[in-house]
């Protein structure tokens, strides 16, 4: 955590109708969605608007919809113990996104559902 704040880095959509939020959200905004296979876990699709951070949408079947937002960290198991301290409930986390980076999924003291976010370190 950095002394200027961290900043909202992923916007997530949970929907039980993927297809009927990518048409909605597409037409609205112009956003494009890339679906990428995420195995047992179904089709996760992303979109990057030009300006802003970009997000994804995955489907809920049975679910909550709904729109979560991820805040960038640097370390991903020291926000998260942090968060425990300062009296976050922990409801996910801190899990690995292969190949992408770690995550964490919140809820502050007060009940509002927040997530973090550590981008794997790029090799080379």
């Amino acid at each position: 955590m950095n002394a200027t704040g961290n900043p909202f880095v992923h916007l997530e959509l949970n929907s039980a109708d993927p297809a009927k939020a990518k048409a909605f959200y597409g037409e609205l905004f112009g956003w494009e969605f890339t679906d990428n296979d995420m195995g047992p876990m179904g089709i996760y699709s992303t979109f990057k608007p030009s300006d802003g951070p970009g997000g994804g949408l995955a489907s809920m079947p049975g679910g909550n919809p709904g729109w979560l937002a991820y805040i960038g960290v640097a370390d991903v198991k020291a926000a998260t113990e942090k968060a425990k301290e300062l009296g976050a409930t922990i409801h996910v986390g801190p899990h690995e996104i292969p190949n992408v980076g770690w995550m964490t999924i919140m809820s502050d003291p007060a009940g509002a559902a927040i997530a973090i976010f550590q981008p794997m370190t790029p090799q080379g």
